[in-house]
């Protein structure tokens, strides 16, 4: 190990967290990233690894893509924070690229730094719209982890430590429409979703669940907020996972694979009726480096890449090749493998047993693959590879897992 490596590794010990740092150890980790580019990332002693991470989601285009990059490398050199009293023409682009491929009605959008304060936003804007307190959310959800994302977050393990968190949420099963019905009441501002549950362990719903919900929540006057910040922007290879289900959400919280990979980015989109509020006080909700056009170009750029290069029947494609073959490797492996499920290039492989997940990833690493489990859920293992992967790299990543698995199925027996 360089000197270099050394001393980083020392000062994530010294001022950034020591027990991190001995968990990136323990992990096979003590690799520096260097260079990213497509499906690969370089260390900085020239070692690649294929990524099908893909940074929880956010690499949907891959490592800086061409396109996003010269975006932002633009309007770096024009302006790259929004003075605030001007008009932004790069955020205007945005947010009518958003409103052309969302669903029905939702048209409006402002602009926020990342996936919870999407969340955040969605509450307040429910909360402003439909003048009522209380929320619907699902067991074993993931929002976020700010305080209000926090409670919606449906795993005790992230919120008990922060207790008392905001009043009026109730968690119900999720994929069970009728549990939502009898949560909802005249109280209700909104029920909040994700379309498939990514940190839960890419749990994909009954068909028609989202509808039914829809239904309910108009039947009752409440709100539906989609929480897209995983599954949006070409990640299960539709634009939304709301898509699946054909359905029009009156809000969704967008973030991740919007940037493009290139810049940090997230989005609270609406319809005009859940918009009334903002429309009405529009200073209500504000944010210093919301919509800046440093972000916004690369949110433009990344939109416009994925229509050129028909990214969204690449990714639905790849992933179908994908979870095929992991698919064929869980026959194989029953004692290790319990299920692989998921939409486009967002798979979850269950295991029979929660330690298998940490020996998994540690092998996968150590053959230069890098992949997680799901931080709800730590017998999933997820892969959110970049909608881009090639044929011949999944083959690889396959191949490798099997090795992997054959392996862990070897322990197993043993033990």
């Amino acid at each position: 190990m360089s000197n270099y490596v050394e001393e980083t590794i020392g000062k994530y010990e010294k001022y950034i967290n020591p027990a991190q740092a001995k968990l990136f150890r323990f992990m096979g980790l003590a690799s520096i990233e260097g260079h990213a580019e497509g499906w690969t990332i370089t260390d900085s002693e020239g070692q690649e690894f294929i990524d099908c991470l893909g940074g929880y989601g956010m690499f949907a285009l891959g490592h800086r893509h061409p396109k996003v990059v010269e975006a932002v490398e633009k309007e770096l050199h024009a302006m790259p924070m929004c003075g605030k009293v001007l008009f932004n023409r790069p955020m205007a682009d945005l947010a009518e690229a958003l409103a052309e491929i969302t669903p029905g009605e939702l048209q409006y959008s402002f602009f926020v730094n990342s996936g919870t304060e999407s969340v955040e936003g969605c509450l307040k804007v429910a909360r402003l719209a439909t003048k009522r307190k209380k929320f619907v959310a699902a067991k074993n959800a993931f929002h976020g982890k700010t305080f209000g994302s926090l409670t919606a977050t449906g795993r005790d393990m992230y919120r008990e430590p922060f207790k008392p968190l905001l009043d009026g949420f109730t968690h119900v099963e999720y994929g069970d429409a009728a549990a939502v019905d009898a949560a909802v009441d005249e109280d209700t501002a909104a029920v909040i979703l994700e379309p498939v549950q990514g940190e839960g362990g890419i749990i994909v719903p009954p068909a028609g669940y989202l509808r039914e919900v829809k239904e309910i929540c108009e039947k009752k006057g409440a709100l539906l907020i989609a929480d897209e910040v995983q599954t949006g922007i070409g990640r299960t290879g539709e634009w939304f996972g709301v898509n699946y289900d054909g359905v029009t959400p009156d809000m969704m919280a967008c973030a991740k694979a919007l940037g493009g990979g290139v810049m940090p980015i997230g989005a609270i989109i609406g319809t005009p009726r859940a918009w009334a509020g903002l429309i009405e006080a529009p200073f209500l909700h504000t944010s210093t480096f919301g919509g800046n056009q440093l972000a916004c170009a690369a949110g433009v750029a990344a939109i416009k890449a994925i229509k050129e290069e028909d990214m969204l029947r690449r990714g639905r494609e790849a992933g179908a090749y994908l979870k095929a073959g992991l698919e064929a490797i869980a026959a194989e492996y029953p004692s290790v493998i319990k299920e692989v499920r998921g939409r486009g290039m967002m798979i979850g492989i269950e295991l029979t047993k929660e330690g298998a997940g940490g020996m998994l990833m540690s092998l996968m690493i150590n053959q230069h693959i890098i992949v997680a489990y799901t931080l709800n859920n730590p017998k999933v293992i997820r892969m959110e590879p970049p909608l881009i992967m090639p044929k011949e790299v999944i083959d690889h990543v396959l191949e490798a897992f099997r090795g992997a698995v054959k392996e862990t199925a070897d322990v197993i027996e043993d033990l």
